[in-house]
């Protein structure tokens, strides 16, 4: 192992003036590497990374384009919708107002008929009180015309005698005979 160490302290040791030798000082070696290192991933790399940079360019661009043409869409869709909400909104006017009318008028209708129902219904009550009211007058009538037979015939019965009677009977013979002699 000396003697490859040995052989490396000897190469530091060769003379600079256009010979090749190491360079035993790290940080001027390293930035001599890095240099190099990276004059030459420019130097190669430039073509590669230029590529790669215009493919994402293109990329972007066209995303760009699509995300505009898609947004158009969705701004004519959007308009679209909007003429379509606008014309819902006027039907359902529409149809409110309509169905208020409806309603309205419904209500006219059915108040009417129900006030011809209710005259109805009072013309007929008042005729069944007038027809009932009728029918109770002749009941008393009769009552009263059976209850004035009655009291007649006792008063009759309790005054009159079988002369009284007789006469009364040629009597009124006598008054139909005239009249058919009349005839």
């Amino acid at each position: 192992m000396k003697n490859v160490t040995h052989s490396f302290v000897f190469l530091a040791h060769w003379p600079s003036a256009g010979s090749f030798g190491l360079n035993t000082d790290i940080l001027a070696t390293n930035l001599i590497n890095l240099t190099v290192v990276v004059g030459v991933l420019i130097f190669f790399g430039k073509g590669v990374l230029k590529d790669l940079l215009d493919n994402r360019k293109q990329r972007i661009l066209s995303t760009i384009r699509n995300s505009e043409e898609l947004r158009r869409g969705t701004v004519e869709q959007l308009e679209k919708a909007r003429i379509r909400l606008q014309k819902v909104e006027l039907e359902a006017d529409e149809y409110r107002i309509n169905g208020y009318s409806e309603i309205e008028r419904e209500k006219e209708n059915l108040i009417n008929a129900t006030s011809i129902s209710l005259e109805q219904l009072e013309k007929s009550k008042n005729e069944t009180l007038y027809f009932e009211k009728q029918r109770v007058m002749n009941q008393v009538r009769q009552r009263v015309f059976q209850q004035a037979v009655q009291g007649a015939l006792g008063t009759l019965n309790s005054c009159l005698n079988t002369e009284l009677h007789f006469r009364t009977i040629r009597a009124n013979i006598g008054i139909l005979g005239a009249m058919e002699w009349k005839r």
